[in-house]
């Protein structure tokens, strides 16, 4: 259903250090960019790229956006979470069960994109 999701930078080089180190935890890499935009996967489903904006205005959350990456398992989660932490995310929620199919932790990268870790058990 989707393709790729992308979010603003303001500084490239840091914005690409900390994805490269926070998503080769999960196994994802940059494949593919150019000097103002940077495509993260695993070579199958959606990816992530990061850019400095088109319209060269500066870069802002969106209010209300936020990119959810699963973790894979409660233990991926908890990694994930302490990685961004590391690599000077903000904290926006610790790592826990929000419900009882749903163990989430919320962060803000460096340039305050939200992003939440995730396992969810459905079916």
């Amino acid at each position: 259903m989707l393709g790729y999701v992308t979010i603003g930078t303001s500084d490239m080089d840091k914005a690409c250090a900390f994805y490269d180190a926070l998503l080769g935890e999960i196994g994802a890499r940059q494949l593919m960019g150019m000097d103002r935009i940077k495509f993260y996967g695993s070579g199958e489903g959606a990816m992530l790229a990061i850019c400095i904006p088109y319209n060269e205005e500066a870069q802002a959350a969106g209010n209300g956006n936020m990119i959810a990456i699963p973790g894979g398992s409660r233990e991926g989660v908890d990694r994930l979470y302490a990685k961004a932490m590391e690599l000077g995310a903000t904290d926006e929620g610790e790592p826990g069960e929000r419900m009882p199919v749903f163990y989430g932790a919320y962060v803000r990268d460096l340039d305050g994109n939200k992003l939440c870790f995730f396992e969810m058990k459905t079916g």
